[in-house]
């Protein structure tokens, strides 16, 4: 059974409420430096996923140049 459509995603209000326990929690001042942390991790998983995608798109390139000259 698919228990996401039971609860639903949060709403207008709901949202509301969330970023005032967050603006509670933290202050003021932290939120800035909470979201370049956030800001900082996300750049550093997109770098991380790029350069994956690049080193499996080499070895693909790789792979396809070296695969003619095994068969002949």
């Amino acid at each position: 059974m698919n228990y996401i459509l039971l609860f639903g995603l949060p709403g207008g209000s709901e949202w509301i409420i969330i970023l005032l326990a967050i603006l509670l929690l933290f202050g003021g001042r932290k939120i800035p430096e909470l979201m370049r942390g956030v800001g900082k991790g996300i750049r550093e998983f997109n770098n991380a996923k790029n350069s994956v995608k690049g080193e499996i798109e080499k070895g693909m390139k790789g792979e396809d140049e070296e695969a003619p000259s095994k068969e002949s």
